[in-house]
């Protein structure tokens, strides 16, 4: 699978998408704060964050008990590019609807 591929693929969920979104800013972010923010479970958040990070989209650190996450900064400019769209297509969508 090419690497444009494998980050549509993780983009096609909402919740990851909605995870991604909260990254994107390069700030690290506790995978709790995911959790409480997106309403979901800690073992569907994991599960979310892992297709993230197979990906290459994000990274992360271990800290105690937790996991941060936070945009990969050696993403390529061109992935950069697919990511940015799909998150301001999502935020389009959700304006529209609201």
């Amino acid at each position: 699978m090419n690497d444009t591929v494998r980050i549509l693929t993780a983009l096609s969920d909402p919740t990851r998408l909605a995870a991604l979104a909260m990254l994107w800013d390069g700030k690290e972010r506790c995978v709790c704060e995911l959790m409480r923010t997106l309403g979901a479970t800690q073992s569907r958040m994991s599960r979310h964050m892992g297709i993230l990070k197979t990906a290459g989209l994000v990274i992360d650190r271990r800290d105690a008990q937790w996991v941060r996450y936070r945009r990969n900064p050696q993403l390529a400019p061109k992935l950069s590019a697919v990511v940015d769209a799909a998150i301001r297509a999502a935020a389009a969508e959700k304006k529209r609807a609201a």
